[in-house]
């Protein structure tokens, strides 16, 4: 259960990274807000592929749940951004 808990950590802070890194422009969102918006982008993104009928039958690395988190975790980002009124630079 922990050891979940932390993969989840440390997968939300490398896809809210990714999800920052795309953006244009600084986001001025702390560390635990980038974190906690990769784990929402993640759970979403991965579920929405999930539910598209994507399955993983040859194993390895899933890059398209992967690239869909990112790509859910950025629009959290900008929807965050969107909703405090914080300006991107």
């Amino acid at each position: 259960m922990i050891s979940t808990i932390i993969v989840a950590i440390i997968v939300g802070a490398i896809i809210g990274a990714l999800a920052r890194l795309v953006l244009p422009g600084k986001q001025s969102i702390s560390l635990v807000v980038t974190i906690i918006l990769g784990i929402l982008g993640s759970l979403i993104g991965s579920w929405i592929v999930y539910q598209l009928g994507y399955s993983n039958d040859n194993g390895g690395f899933k890059i398209i749940p992967f690239l869909a988190g990112i790509v859910v975790a950025a629009l959290l980002i900008v929807g965050y951004g969107a909703a405090t009124g914080r300006k991107q630079v």
